[in-house]
């Protein structure tokens, strides 16, 4: 048995949700000095590059999950042409969505409706368009951006587990991305419908979103909030960010087209990158 599928296979018994609610209770702590115990421990061990943040100095933070979600500087994530990516990160999978199917890794697919909250009509009008999977590792800028100017039509958050989402775990446990607890949010832009969901994972404390703030997890079925007031936000604004690491997947109609450039998965994109070309 390898060591990948091992660490995959002791996450089942594991009590996802307590571990993660006592990481977040540690990474919310104001103790000056354990917070900067904290902070130094993970820039030392993920090599987390300071200079480009907008407040460098590790100290001026005043719990861990300030430091985790930290800001950018202005010049720092230019924005490209068309379909810019959403976050720094690794680009693990992207293709095209075949019916009701996305990939997950080699061999392994999972269905597009179960990813979406289990509803065929949210899920059609994405059959047969694009997605990418971006896992940001520890290391990573935790904010999340928009890939293209939308307007929120709704949201869904999925109750489910806390798997790591990392690519050891991505590559044995089937329906990965469909089982852990996400935030689905459908914007309507102008090519279209756009998925972007959120992925919760182990010891990720919470998901905050800029028109709710914090999303308190929820047990039972998915819970469905449809905004008739519109938000709208443009190309490049900030629409949520990971209180500790995990997965955006992005969902895109026919017409929005990846880069012939990316040709290979597994490959760092940094948030604002071109990642694909938007069809007149």
């Amino acid at each position: 048995m390898t060591f990948d599928r091992l660490f995959a296979l002791i996450q089942y018994p594991l009590p996802h949700h307590l571990i993660s609610r006592l990481v977040g209770y540690l990474a919310r702590c104001r103790t000056p000095w354990l917070k900067n115990l904290l902070i130094k421990a993970f820039i030392r061990r993920f090599k987390v590059d300071m200079s480009q943040a907008k407040q460098p100095d590790h100290s001026a933070y005043p719990c861990f999950n300030d430091f985790f979600t930290r800001a950018l500087r202005d010049d720092a994530r230019p924005l490209g042409e068309g379909l810019i990516s959403p976050v720094d990160g690794l680009l693990s999978r992207f293709g095209r969505i075949e019916r009701d199917s996305l990939i997950q890794a080699k061999g392994r697919n999972y269905s597009l409706t179960t990813l979406l909250g289990g509803d065929e009509e949210r899920a059609n009008p994405f059959h047969d368009g694009n997605f990418a999977t971006i896992y940001l590792s520890p290391r990573d800028y935790h904010r999340v951006h928009m890939p293209l100017e939308g307007r929120l039509r709704e949201t869904i958050y999925v109750p489910g587990r806390l798997f790591s989402v990392n690519l050891a775990t991505a590559d044995h446990v089937p329906g990965l991305f469909a089982r852990n607890e996400r935030l689905v949010c459908i914007f309507h832009t102008e090519h279209g419908p756009m998925a972007m969901v959120l992925v919760g994972a182990m010891i990720v404390a919470a998901i905050e979103t800029v028109w709710a703030g914090q999303i308190t997890p929820l047990p039972g079925s998915p819970q469905v909030t449809r905004f008739d007031e519109p938000v709208v936000l443009p190309k490049g604004a900030e629409m949520g960010r990971f209180k500790l690491g995990s997965t955006v997947i992005l969902c895109l109609p026919k017409g929005i087209d990846f880069k012939d450039s990316l040709d290979a998965n597994d490959s760092m994109v940094s948030m604002g990158q071109s990642l694909g070309i938007v069809s007149p």
